[in-house]
């Protein structure tokens, strides 16, 4: 009997012992888990944007759009040889046509309008004569009783000279050609004549491309940078070349600045 109530005193202590290990221990714990927690965290976002799945979503935005914008893409590369050499290639010989069209409606307060509004009103006249396209801009020649429109469609140019007095017009209309036409698709929408520009639907149409174009490079680029970096076999290779078009780029723009 005594040696058993030795060992129930002896279990007693040990487990008060316990419990007090326990309660000195838990505030401890539970820093740990929320230290363990957080590193848990940080990793699992790294673990994110270096997992499979997120690659792979990259990957496949990054080469569809990439096939989707490489003909705009090649359009503005295309063209800039013609723009910076001022050449072009030989593929078709200009053609040039002129006639006649008569009773052209024109409207009784075009006097009083300028710019846009103007650009507007004339539309049902140049419909009427057939003549489609984006408007440079409309001259009123005073002496002469006439009217000067330029219209341009990539590849066409076209000059309506309207007697303001008998609504005659004289339509010179110009094949310009393929080249001429990639030219003139790169510098639209362009700057000059903000208030009057993208006054035919097509081209308000191109203006939008170009300027997906343009946010959808950044993508490509920007996820090229993330799919090179995941990469770590051509980390060392793409930092020489990241680089060294860093080193080209600003040392041309500081040669050009200075």
């Amino acid at each position: 009997m005594a040696r058993l109530a030795t060992g129930a005193g002896e279990q007693a202590v040990r487990l008060i012992i316990s419990e007090e290990n326990l309660v000195r221990q838990v505030p401890t714990q539970a820093a740990a888990d929320l230290t363990h927690s957080f590193r848990c965290g940080k990793d699992n976002k790294k673990q994110f944007y270096m997992s499979g799945r997120f690659y792979r979503f990259v990957r496949d935005f990054h080469l569809y759009l990439g096939l989707f914008i490489s003909p705009f893409v090649l359009v503005f590369a295309v063209s800039v040889f013609f723009l910076v050499h001022a050449w072009r290639p030989g593929i078709a010989s200009a053609t040039s046509t002129t006639r006649m069209v008569s009773a052209l409606p024109l409207p009784g307060d075009w006097q009083t309008l300028s710019g846009r509004p103007l650009i507007d009103a004339l539309r049902p006249a140049l419909e009427k004569a057939g003549v489609r396209g984006e408007v440079g801009f409309v001259q009123h020649r005073v002496k002469e009783e006439k009217l000067i429109i330029p219209v341009t469609i990539p590849g066409r140019e076209t000059t309506v000279s309207i007697r303001i007095a008998s609504g005659e017009a004289t339509i010179v209309t110009r094949e310009t050609g393929l080249a001429d036409a990639l030219v003139t698709l790169h510098k639209s929408p362009g700057q000059h004549g903000p208030n009057i520009r993208m006054n035919w639907f097509y081209m308000k149409a191109w203006r939008w491309l170009a300027d997906a174009t343009v946010c959808l490079i950044l993508f490509v680029s920007v996820s090229g940078i993330y799919l090179w970096y995941v990469l770590r076999a051509e980390r060392s290779v793409g930092l020489i070349l990241l680089f060294a078009g860093a080193l080209s780029f600003f040392g041309m723009a500081y040669a050009l600045s200075h």
